[in-house]
């Protein structure tokens, strides 16, 4: 199955690490594009080289191609969208999207953008032009709820999801909660570590994490919902003083995404819960539950981040869609 890669940041470039790795997985890499340069090769390239030439020039290629000739070659059966995008318009990647579905092109990318904006309108271009649109990186990591919702647990009836879909807040207050930092002392601490931007408001602010519980309800539920539906409050307030007077009742705090569609509730949010919580994890891990008619509640946590991590996701994405496709494009 031939692939085009658009984006080598850091989770390009962990994917393509991935693909020379495991050359049995029978992935052809055909076509990349990173921010100013592209190439593409129908017989193939190979991915140390591109990494190679990327480490050394800042670009994967000398030529003058771009992202918009990579997808218009059609040298690929399925495209993989990683490039940096605007998370609340979902640009670049959902016009970059768009137009691989209109031309019967499968698409798997990490990118939440463009499937907390318009989740229905891409379902719809692949329905129509029967290829796959998979998503699995968009929330969690390496985590494979998305799976777990669409084929592992078929069949069942979902009642809530509930989650920490955010590392970095997790662990902000795993931090806050085990030494008593300060908020502030805390976000220091993530930023030391690469855990934190330098601009963490996308983060604390709690939209990561609503973005990424727009995205579990649209495909658990098709609710059609968007980012103005969830309620939102960040953990930029809390103060260390909270998480003592928790810890007087044997709790803790942590940012809590929840869906719960027959209380029309969408909300992420600090919560306290009993320090034996399944969703009381530490450090920058997420955990989300799935409550079920059949299977009860079913929880995973992994981690929710890092180039590996990611490219495992978007690996198993491809998979997929090699195995149902049979690798025709």
């Amino acid at each position: 199955m031939r692939i085009a890669v658009l984006g080598l940041g850091a989770v390009g470039r962990g994917l393509l690490q991935m693909l020379a790795a495991k050359p049995e997985l029978g992935f052809v890499l055909t076509a990349v594009a990173d921010s100013t340069s592209a190439r593409i090769d129908p017989d193939g390239l190979d991915p140390v080289a591109i990494l190679d030439e990327k480490c050394g020039t800042g670009r994967c290629a000398p030529s003058g191609l771009s992202a918009a000739d990579v997808i218009a070659s059609g040298a690929y059966d399925v495209l993989v969208e990683l490039t940096p995008t605007n998370a609340m318009t979902g640009e670049p990647a959902l016009t970059h999207i768009r137009s691989a579905l209109e031309s019967g092109r499968h698409v798997v990318t990490s990118n939440k953008g463009p499937i907390a904006t318009d989740y229905s309108g891409l379902a719809a271009l692949a329905d129509d032009a029967r290829v796959a649109l998979r998503f699995e990186a968009t929330v969690g990591g390496a985590i494979p709820v998305l799976h777990a919702i669409r084929d592992g647990l078929a069949g069942n009836s979902y009642s809530s999801i509930t989650g920490v879909l955010n590392g970095t807040c997790n662990y902000i207050l795993t931090r806050m909660d085990d030494e008593g930092l300060t908020y502030e002392q805390a976000l220091t601490e993530a930023r030391e570590l690469g855990y934190a931007e330098a601009d963490p408001t996308y983060d604390v602010r709690g939209i990561d994490a609503a973005i990424k519980l727009v995205i579990l309800a649209n495909t658990c539920w098709g609710l059609g919902v968007t980012l103005d539906d969830v309620a939102i409050t960040g953990i930029d307030g809390l103060t260390v003083d909270a998480l003592r007077l928790a810890a007087t009742q044997d709790c803790t705090i942590r940012l809590i995404g929840e869906a719960v569609p027959a209380e029309n509730l969408l909300r992420v949010a600090p919560r306290v819960l009993p320090r034996n919580h399944p969703l009381v994890i530490k450090g920058t891990l997420n955990a989300i539950m799935l409550s079920t008619d059949m299977a009860g509640e079913v929880t995973l946590m992994g981690k929710g981040a890092g180039s590996v991590e990611t490219a495992s996701a978007l690996i198993g994405d491809l998979i997929a869609i090699r195995d149902r496709y049979d690798g025709s494009g």
